[in-house]
């Protein structure tokens, strides 16, 4: 007999969960998919949700429809349900800067137009942007994002409002003394476990270049006392690796490694300046280590270098997937980001083995759980982990027909073709509609806002980039 349960998707194929390739996988034979990692397509099957968490998947035919009387149907014919994908790296305030800094070189945008215009941010920006963006998220198939910037208790706010679920981290500069690193550990401390436990917390030093050695050490400190990670940006690209060396003798890594935080657990936004020296000081920490790849955002600035996947994937690192913020990215797309990474991946490496698209989906969901400290919990459909599911229309042309699931899910598919969003059991995006957000609103209120916004004039700046 089925189990109860309050909520069922029917008749959906089911891309269960994935699993990481073994490392050197794009030397072993084509027809080893085991070892190259894979997903488990299981057609015309049914998901029970109860409480939040996934109950049992089953072939339909196995369904007891008796047991389900009390329970919200909803009919996935011609859908294909996957783990909700995972946002490991955004900024969602800076949703209203989009489009105001474009095409200028990465010390520019930080020092000449970002900076600057964050000056004039008032909590209400904040909200109005976090708003948008969980929006954008939401209707993307993103059911979980980790957040790194200011007014976070604001930000906790507009989660807990939205249903998704959220790694939160409130930043702080070594400018500001030593507030800046007790707010942030006064947040993590206090909203861990809030939104009937869809928030988790970190601690969110900005970067190596703007918070120095003492208030790292202390960052480790603090995060081995609150048990949590340390979400920073580090090693962004190769020129800041190389400015860091030639500096004082250290990569950014080097500098995470000697001030412990590595060792206390860290997510490390970009890494795309990540060289061999430091995959093997990371190798030690891999089970409390993982990078978050924005490939979006290195190509639009111009960047030297993208994450080193394969350098990292042999370290036995995790990597996931971000989209940074929508101000250097444009959107906050994980498809788009996951697509452009593997290309990328095959073109440089020269091997169209490498880089498949059941890896690829690997990175957005089951890693990009681990990088976030939320594997066992979240990034796959099993029964016992939390019901983040998303069903995406596979009636349309563009996906059709399916050879391999993993192949159109990774390479064919898009945003748009989501139609249904659940977070922990509860239905938040429905045929294509967001059902707790007036973003009508939000987006209408915010522009009255922009002027002041998008104003320089002032001549200040949060701080000053020269890595």
């Amino acid at each position: 007999m089925t189990a109860p349960v309050d909520l069922v998707i029917r008749h959906a194929r089911v891309a269960a969960e994935t699993h990481r390739p073994a490392p050197g996988y794009p030397d072993l034979p084509r027809a080893d998919t085991a070892s190259r990692g894979g997903v488990r397509d299981l057609p015309g099957h049914s998901i029970g949700v109860s409480a939040g968490r996934i109950a049992w998947i089953l072939p339909d035919d196995e369904v007891d429809l008796a047991a389900l009387t009390d329970a919200e149907i909803i009919d996935a014919s011609g859908l294909v349900a996957l783990p909700g994908l995972v946002n490991s790296h955004t900024h969602t305030p800076m949703v209203m800067f989009r489009g105001a800094a474009s095409d200028v070189p990465t010390a520019e945008w930080f020092n000449d137009h970002v900076w600057p215009m964050e000056v004039n941010l008032t909590d209400r920006d904040i909200r109005l942007g976090a708003r948008i963006a969980i929006g954008e998220l939401l209707l993307g198939g993103v059911t979980t994002f980790a957040d790194h910037y200011f007014g976070m208790s604001t930000i906790a706010e507009e989660v807990e409002g939205s249903g998704i679920r959220a790694l939160l981290a409130d930043t702080f500069f070594s400018s500001e003394g030593a507030a800046g690193r007790e707010r942030s550990a006064a947040f993590a401390r206090d909203a861990a476990g809030s939104a009937n436990g869809r928030i988790t917390t970190a601690l969110g030093p900005h970067a190596p270049y703007t918070v120095d050695d003492d208030d790292l050490r202390a960052t480790a400190r603090d995060a081995e006392r609150l048990g949590v990670r340390i979400h920073i940006h580090a090693a962004e690209n190769l020129t800041q690796t190389a400015s860091s060396r030639s500096r004082d003798g250290r990569t950014p890594i080097g500098i995470l490694h000697e001030t412990g935080v590595l060792e206390a657990g860290a997510l490390i936004a970009h890494g795309a300046g990540i060289v061999a020296e430091d995959a093997e000081l990371l190798t030690a920490y891999a089970d409390r280590v993982g990078v978050a790849s924005c490939t979006k955002t290195y190509l639009l600035h111009a960047q030297e270098g993208t994450t080193p996947l394969r350098l990292l994937h042999d370290a036995g690192i995790s990597v996931g997937i971000g989209s940074d913020g929508a101000a250097g990215s444009m959107t906050l797309d994980v498809w788009e980001n996951m697509r452009l990474l593997g290309m990328i991946e095959k073109y440089a490496s020269g091997d169209a083995t490498w880089a498949t698209s059941a890896h690829l989906l690997d990175l957005a969901t089951r890693q990009n759980a681990e990088v976030l400290g939320l594997a066992g919990e979240i990034g796959a459909l099993r029964p016992g982990l939390r019901a983040d599911i998303v069903l995406v229309d596979f009636r349309t042309p563009h996906l059709q027909p399916v050879h391999d699931l993993a192949h159109s899910l990774a390479l064919s598919a898009h945003q748009g073709d989501v139609t249904t969003v659940i977070v922990d059991g509860r239905v938040v995006v429905r045929d294509r509609r967001l059902l707790t957000i007036d973003l009508e609103e939000a987006v209408a209120e915010l522009s009255e806002r922009l002027p002041a916004l998008t104003d320089r004039s002032h001549g200040r700046r949060v701080q000053d980039y020269a890595p």
